[in-house]
């Protein structure tokens, strides 16, 4: 399984930061090859990625929210995927957003982008995206979800 981390500082406060990662659905304007996501409850997604031609859909749940901290989940069927989103506040209007991802490469295309390096050009070109999109809006939020969630592994 690959192991994946990376930041970027974004010009906006921890806040506004936390409240965009919160909007799901909104992935696929800065998520490269994320076509579609729903939330389908507090704790479900269901996603449809493409990438290299590769089509897949699977879901996830959210495992872990805390505002303004962090976002975690896990994928629940199909491909094996984990991560977790940290937020750090800098200062009052600058916030460094950390991705840290678990991921189990399926087939040879997939094995062979993980080891080329190219899943960690991914994340970062996907960071780097959430920068523009957040930034490019004056750093309004499209929307916020300031629930908890704790669900610990049994």
């Amino acid at each position: 399984m690959g192991s994946v981390t990376k930041s970027v500082d974004v010009a906006v406060p921890v806040r506004t930061a936390y409240d965009q990662w919160t909007q799901f659905e909104e992935f696929p304007h800065f998520m490269e090859g994320v076509k579609e996501v729903r939330q389908l409850t507090d704790t479900k997604t269901h996603w449809k990625t493409e990438i290299a031609g590769v089509k897949r859909e699977f879901d996830a749940e959210i495992t872990e929210q805390l505002p303004d901290e962090r976002v975690a989940w896990k994928s629940t069927g199909g491909m094996k995927q984990a991560g977790v989103i940290t937020f750090h506040r800098l200062d009052a209007n600058h916030t460094r957003v950390t991705a840290q991802m678990d991921l189990e490469p399926h087939g040879m295309a997939e094995q062979a982008a993980d080891k080329l390096g190219m899943i960690d050009m991914r994340v970062k070109g996907d960071l780097d995206r959430f920068k523009k999109f957040i930034e490019g809006r004056g750093g309004v939020e499209t929307g916020a979800w300031r629930g908890e969630v704790n669900r610990s592994e049994p």
